[in-house]
């Protein structure tokens, strides 16, 4: 695989409601989406099979993680062991990217 360059700013477009994802890039061992969320926004409680990563890029927003509650703004990393359950609510216009990582 070559390198790739994204700019994720420009990539960035906000739904009047609901989510956009965008695929960055999916390898074997990892798969990188950026998320696009209109304020008001949430996403139900779910699990991954895999390990997750987050990057918030822009805007505001609450992860719930096995039932702890993490305020989450641009400038946040946040990382979620497989099999961890999570919900997400959207404060604001909310960006991040995801990376899901391992088997």
């Amino acid at each position: 695989m070559q390198a790739q360059v994204k700019e994720l700013t420009q990539l960035m477009e906000f739904p009047e409601g609901g989510i956009l994802s965008r695929i960055l890039v999916k390898t074997q061992s990892a798969d990188y989406t950026l998320f696009c969320l209109a304020q008001g926004t949430e996403i139900s409680e779910h699990t991954a099979t895999r390990d997750a990563a987050v990057v918030v890029l822009k805007g505001r927003g609450r992860f719930t993680v096995a039932g702890e509650e993490i305020p989450v703004q641009a400038g946040t990393f946040l990382f979620m062991p497989a099999h961890a359950p999570h919900a997400l609510r959207a404060e604001e216009d909310l960006a991040f990217l995801l990376i899901l990582s391992g088997a």
